[in-house]
């Protein structure tokens, strides 16, 4: 049974007639991603509806419907869309379900988040990057996620246990405090590996210890922080 999205409207501008983005979106959920086994309808209806252009500086916007990753500044990058569309269908996440998201970026994965899940929290270590993100999210009307700023590597325990946990930079290793976060069955995808190169893992939570499965190799800017890397620019 195909689940519900979560009871979002967007402004009239995303999605209704006079969007000029719409056929573009429609496309990308074909080609881009069904083409290549995405699969839930779930999340390729969240991939349709999100409009990626306003998460991306406005000299980028023409380019924001391309499957490539795209630079948002502060050195950081929006994912591909066929990268946010396979790592959200690996957490299988139902209506109900909280999410802690690592990394908020642009907030474009956060919003496709909102839209299949009960609630997200999401932690950003880069306050310009949040705040853009937070007036974003706000245009938006999603009002089921929550924002803040600090070392994503920690998690965020004040609201844990999470269904499922997002990590969207590259881990050397899946940080204890995720894994400690994690609810019992719940699942956690992360990049990790070497900061040039690293292999998509789907952890699934059982007897309070994680089972690991390999998807595919990728590339992700590191995550800094206690439980990550260490920031060098200091």
């Amino acid at each position: 049974m195909i689940q519900p999205l979560t009871n979002q409207a967007f402004p009239a501008e995303c999605g209704g007639p006079d969007d000029p983005f719409r056929h573009l979106r429609d496309d990308m959920a074909e080609s881009q991603l069904a083409a290549r086994g995405v699969l839930d309808p779930c999340v390729l209806e969240a991939m349709r509806r999100v409009p990626r252009h306003l998460f991306l500086p406005p000299d980028q916007a023409d380019r924001a419907y391309l499957d490539q990753p795209l630079p948002i500044g502060q050195g950081q990058t929006i994912s591909q869309p066929y990268m946010v569309a396979c790592m959200t269908e690996l957490l299988a996440l139902q209506p109900g379900h909280r999410v802690l998201e690592i990394g908020t970026g642009s907030g474009y994965q956060t919003a496709v988040l909102a839209l299949l899940a009960g609630g997200v929290v999401s932690v950003e270590r880069l306050e310009p990057l949040l705040e853009e993100a937070r007036k974003r999210l706000k245009y938006l009307g999603l009002d089921n996620i929550s924002l803040h700023c600090g070392d994503g590597s920690l998690g965020f325990p004040e609201q844990a246990p999470y269904d499922a946990v997002l990590v969207t930079a590259a881990c050397p290793k899946i940080p204890p405090a995720l894994v400690d976060q994690l609810a019992e069955g719940g699942r956690l995808v992360a990049p990790v590996g070497p900061k040039d190169l690293q292999e998509l893992v789907l952890g699934v939570k059982t007897g309070g210890k994680l089972t690991l499965r390999r998807q595919f190799g990728c590339r992700f800017v590191p995550l800094i922080g206690r439980q990550g890397w260490r920031d060098d620019s200091r």
